[in-house]
């Protein structure tokens, strides 16, 4: 790679910005960036502007020679890149109020990375990110693109069955663990060592060693946890846990602790409505706070978003990979071998050794075979989301949502398809032009 990078987010105009461009001022004598283009869509114009000239002010503060680039021309944009980080969400909130809304009607679970919402998510998004990906071929064919983009494991897989980009999956939730433990135990990360074995936003952590020392028994003992602020803290049940012989990442909670869960999102909508109206109401102040010409960093306010650290994990492969640094990151990268009982294209999420050439998965030590099992379902799940998001099948789509394990039968599954398409339709028209 070059002495000079180009950098291209796409949904630069997120609230989530400032992380990234915050990461690029603290490692740039990692990471030399010389452009940074922030590109968005028209309905995200605003946001765009009012987010960009925070990055320009936050970069003049900095005294560095980054040029920051605002526009609507996505191929301008991708055009020579290094890398191309993306961080979208095709239908903005308005879309993701409603996969949260419409499941709770039908007693399901309503969130937007898994179950009913996932999968709407991914098949307004899936068709997106590969039409990315064709102008990443044409334009700037050596890049890597960083999808940060929920659901993260399906849309990356997505990518490697569909195109040649060289794509890989990330996720904050296992920096988080790491920011967590570390704080814990007051070691710095290079005394930590966590295995992260499962598929995105479905992993477990089968390993959790300090210093060398196992510390799994212990966390599991005293049902400590690392949780995100989209997900609400409930406390495990002991003996479940302590049996389950691994920390799982907080979304099983969805899978595991479903009622109670259910129960929540019901009182919580409520009180507040949506998971996606509060972050709305979030976002409105962020955005506030960015119009200020006096500021010039990153608010502390953004952590309340739900993306904490994310910016953080983003720069370090960034940087693992231009460096070719061969740390440890925990990645979603197609499987090969390392899970044997799932498919060899699946994308899965596991701890990986970045090079130069892209990251390398590595072995794993423990897989529980009680585990196995929702794995494997929610797998399948996947796949078959991603085939409907393809092709517009609403077949695969149905096929989808029954053999997900939160959905509890075809008569469930049937009417809040049906309802939920009828939702999207402005996004999904492949799926109103067949009946199939």
């Amino acid at each position: 790679m070059r002495d000079a990078l180009k950098i291209a987010i796409i949904g630069g105009g997120s609230s989530y910005t400032p992380e990234i461009v915050e990461g690029f001022i603290l490692r740039y004598a990692q990471l030399p960036v010389k452009e940074l283009w922030l590109v968005d869509v028209e309905e995200g114009r605003h946001k765009l502007e009012i987010v960009g000239s925070l990055a320009k002010r936050m970069i003049e503060k900095s005294g560095l020679p980054i040029e920051v680039h605002l526009t609507l021309d996505r191929r301008k944009a991708i055009e020579g890149a290094d890398f191309v980080s993306t961080q979208m969400r095709v239908g903005l909130l308005e879309a993701r109020k409603w996969d949260e809304h419409i499941p709770n009607k039908y007693g399901v679970i309503g969130q937007e990375t898994t179950g009913p919402g996932g999968m709407m998510k991914a098949l307004r998004t899936i068709p997106v990110l590969l039409d990315i990906c064709r102008d990443i071929e044409e334009l700037s064919p050596d890049a890597w693109l960083l999808n940060f983009t929920n659901p993260a494991g399906m849309v990356t897989e997505a990518i490697h069955k569909y195109s040649k980009v060289k794509s890989i999956g990330l996720c904050n939730a296992p920096i988080g663990l790491h920011k967590w433990l570390m704080n814990k135990y007051e070691v710095p990360a290079g005394q930590i060592y966590t295995e992260f074995v499962g598929l995105n936003h479905l992993h477990w952590v089968t390993r959790a060693e300090i210093n060398g020392v196992d510390k799994l028994p212990e966390l599991l003992d005293r049902r400590e946890e690392y949780s995100g602020k989209n997900v609400p803290a409930s406390e495990w049940d002991a003996d479940f846990l302590r049996s389950l012989q691994a920390l799982p990442s907080y979304y099983l909670k969805y899978f595991y602790m479903t009622d109670a869960m259910l129960q929540e999102q019901l009182d919580s909508m409520k009180a507040n409505g949506t998971r996606a109206e509060v972050v709305k109401r979030v976002e409105d102040e962020l955005f506030e706070l960015y119009k200020d010409p006096e500021l010039q960093e990153k608010p502390k306010q953004l952590e309340k978003r739900g993306g904490a650290y994310y910016s953080e994990a983003a720069v370090n492969l960034m940087d693992s990979l231009y460096n070719d640094r061969k740390n440890i990151q925990t990645l979603n990268v197609i499987n090969g071998g390392i899970i044997d009982f799932l498919p060899a294209d699946a994308c899965i999420e596991v701890n990986c050794i970045v090079t130069g050439q892209g990251p390398v998965p590595l072995a794993l030590t423990k897989v529980p075979e009680h585990v196995k099992g929702l794995m494997h379902a929610v797998k399948t799940y996947e796949r078959l989301t991603i085939e409907a998001a393809v092709q517009g099948s609403r077949d695969l789509a149905l096929q989808a949502l029954v053999h997900h394990p939160l959905v509890p039968s075809v008569g469930v599954a049937k009417p809040l398809l049906e309802e939920m398409l009828d939702q999207n339709k402005p996004y999904l028209l492949r799926f109103f032009s067949q009946n199939v």
